[in-house]
């Protein structure tokens, strides 16, 4: 398998002279993931549960490394044509995951589903004894993120989660290697462009397709009719594939869709700098397209997500995160002795511009990767990561705790819209101080007969 092998001192030296790189410059350590999986024998099985656009963007990103023996999904076109695309139709497919979980001969699962379907196959997968890749954002609330943590310490099973920007190296990898090394100085503010939402029509009520199975598709959440509306541009209105994104009661619109990426990008880099303290609250201000009452929405027949926003989430030490739909999509990082810009395109600002005179120790980057082989770029090293710790018994770069430590402030930017008010926080009891109504909303009811099967 042909793969690029410059050294650290190179990766370094050349990633230093551009501010966007468009070829990745990375190095691997002495046993890659390519040496792992050298013949067709070290292949590994995998199931998949959601079989949409993520899925196949991520089983396209692996195809070096496994294969996929069995797929689930409520949309049994979708389910048919994915296993046309990435099994040649071998695949087993499913309407039930358990059958998928049951089976002892798949060690991986991929969990692709919509939001509100993560939690639950993801919890049930590690007792069934799989290591999981799961998409983001892992949960709805910031209580199903207690409970995937308790599972994850008492199972160990290895949990990627699919926030691929802590596996692009020439981006945001480098940029938390620039905080590591104390270049910013001390965080004094960060801000997060991560854009608005759309807002729709009334989406009418619609007969179910013939190939989708709506009660399973709605799983966990409140039973409620389909809708459809072809707009004849683009993708149409629904509360279905891919828009269940602008409804609450699916997703948390732009702030845990987005958020689940740049807030993580900007939470890594507090911890980074050794600024480990929780937020102590949030405060802001958000537009919804329909009215709210007690934190619920009053329409049912249109998107309900905010489409435009602004929150600022305070720290113990002085520091700052804003939130926001209305800025460049990236994340600033604002120290006493510097600033960058880090997005998916660009990596700049003065001390991005001294790497050329003063680069970065060989180390360092290294380090940020918590001393993990770094093998391809992107997606494709995110998926490198996750099999080479599912070999080892290694934590990922995007584990679960990390991850759930900046989806509660991207949750609590949700309940601080829906109630329109400000809150405070306790950390480390994860509980909103003195609002009984904002504390009610960290958890959601399961509907009857989907509940997590804890055993």
């Amino acid at each position: 398998m042909t793969r690029l092998r410059p050294n650290r001192r190179d990766f370094l030296k050349a990633s230093a002279a551009t501010t966007a790189v468009t070829t990745p410059y990375f190095y691997s350590q002495p046993r890659t993931l390519a040496d792992e999986t050298a013949s067709a024998n070290s292949r590994i099985p995998i199931g998949v549960i959601g079989s949409g656009g993520m899925a196949g963007g991520n089983m396209k990103a692996a195809k070096d490394w496994l294969d996929v023996v069995a797929i689930c999904d409520a949309d049994s076109d979708r389910a048919a044509k994915f296993n046309e695309s990435h099994s040649g139709g071998k695949a087993k497919v499913y309407t039930d995951y358990h059958d998928i979980l049951a089976d002892d001969s798949i060690p991986l699962i991929h969990v692709a589903t919509p939001d509100h379907w993560h939690t639950k196959p993801l919890i049930e997968a590690m007792l069934a004894g799989k290591d999981v890749y799961c998409e983001k954002p892992l949960t709805l609330t910031i209580d199903e993120g207690k409970q995937i943590r308790k599972v994850q310490k008492e199972t160990g099973r290895i949990v990627q989660v699919g926030t691929q920007q802590r596996s692009t190296f020439n981006l945001f990898v480098k940029a938390m290697a620039i905080v590591a090394e104390g270049r910013l100085g001390k965080i004094k503010r960060l801000e997060c462009g991560i854009g608005g939402a759309p807002s729709s029509p009334s989406i009418p009520v619609a007969d179910v397709p013939a190939n989708l199975d709506w009660d399973r598709w709605l799983g966990p959440a409140p039973e409620t009719d389909y809708r459809f509306l072809s707009t004849g541009k683009g993708r149409p209105n629904t509360n279905c594939h891919y828009e269940f994104r602008w409804w609450y009661q699916y997703s948390g619109g732009k702030l845990t869709d987005w958020g689940a990426h740049h807030v993580d990008i900007a939470n890594w880099a507090l911890k980074l700098n050794g600024q480990t303290a929780g937020p102590t609250g949030i405060s802001g201000s958000a537009d919804h397209p329909v009215e709210f009452a007690d934190g619920v929405p009053q329409q049912d027949d249109r998107y309900n997500t905010a489409t435009k926003f602004e929150f600022t989430v305070s720290y113990p030490d002085g520091a700052e995160m804003v939130i926001r739909s209305n800025s460049r999509n990236g994340v600033l990082i604002e120290g006493e002795k510097g600033r960058i810009f880090v997005s998916r395109r660009n990596l700049d600002g003065a001390p991005v511009d001294a790497l050329k005179e003063n680069p970065l120790a060989d180390d360092t980057i290294a380090k940020v990767y918590k001393n993990l082989p770094m093998e391809r770029n992107e997606r494709q090293a995110h998926w490198a990561n996750f099999l080479h710790c599912h070999r080892e018994g290694l934590e990922p770069i995007s584990d679960v705790h990390s991850h759930m430590q900046m989806l509660n402030i991207c949750h609590l930017a949700g309940i601080s819209a829906r109630l329109g008010r400000d809150l405070k926080w306790d950390d480390s009891a994860e509980q909103i101080v003195g609002d009984d109504e904002a504390n009610a909303m960290l958890a959601r009811p399961y509907r009857e007969g989907y509940e997590i099967q804890m055993g």
